[in-house]
């Protein structure tokens, strides 16, 4: 069921549509263009919660790139009020075979089109300016997840935004499974935030509106490669196709060092 871009997703979700909200800047963001106008999309993959059980629609950065890049007017598209980048995700989306959540969300890649998959020593920062307009229970709003080096097919971590206004960093054990569980901060439903989330001295750094905090990284991840994630990947499931989450980017940058 398509559900058209700009219409308030309503059932149990907490929406801030139309509540009063600190309205960001759209400043440097031109509405009339795709995302791939306004952002630098030739170094992600984006994933859609549509397709066939178990296997996802996926874009490539070749038709993401550019003004008229690849735009979808119920799960990614650009807002003509604001010029963000926007995500939705209802809860009975596809999913992918190793979760049960699915996800409008960005995969990093490198610039010749392949997979990115770096290393945990030197510098990465992953940066974001962005508000939740809507959420269920919570959404998962950026990722390093495990590439190559092993079987693990989990996050180092990630970081969740709570219908509450939480903000909280999720960071795995072990390459194994399970998580240890951090509130950062609070931020009112439909307020831009920011964030960097970044490996620095093999340790992390996560930043939130402009406040760090570092965690040291378990020796099981040391054998494993990296990238990061961005977007939509929201945290329930139903059969509600208008139940969900929707996430608009003002700003999104990757940097390695």
């Amino acid at each position: 069921m398509a559900i058209a871009a700009g219409a308030v997703h309503a059932g149990n979700a907490v929406a801030a549509d139309s509540a009063p909200v600190t309205r960001p800047s759209a400043a440097g963001l031109d509405p009339t263009v795709a995302p791939g106008g306004n952002f630098n999309l030739s170094v992600w993959e984006l994933q859609l919660p549509i397709g066939s059980p178990g296997s996802p629609i996926t874009i490539p950065p070749s038709r993401l790139k550019g003004a008229n890049g690849y735009t979808n007017p119920a799960y990614f598209w650009t807002d003509k009020n604001d010029g963000s980048m926007t995500f939705w995700d209802p809860e009975s989306g596809v999913t992918t075979p190793n979760s049960s959540y699915a996800r409008s969300e960005l995969r990093e890649m490198n610039a010749d089109g392949s997979a990115a998959d770096w290393s945990l020593s030197g510098t990465h920062k992953l940066s974001a300016t962005l508000r939740i307009v809507s959420v269920t229970k919570n959404v998962c709003v950026g990722q390093i997840h495990l590439g190559s080096g092993g079987p693990s097919t989990k996050p180092l971590l990630e970081l969740y935004y709570h219908s509450n206004g939480d903000v909280v960093l999720g960071l795995e054990k072990s390459p194994d499974g399970g998580q240890n569980t951090y509130t950062l901060t609070n931020v009112p439903l439909g307020t831009q935030w920011s964030y960097v989330i970044a490996i620095v001295g093999s340790k992390i750094q996560i930043t939130v509106n402009g406040n760090t905090k570092s965690y040291p990284i378990a020796s099981g991840f040391n054998a494993y490669h990296q990238y990061f994630k961005a977007g939509d990947y929201n945290q329930s499931s139903s059969n509600s196709t208008t139940n969900g989450a929707k996430v608009k980017f003002y700003a999104l940058t990757v940097a390695h060092g």
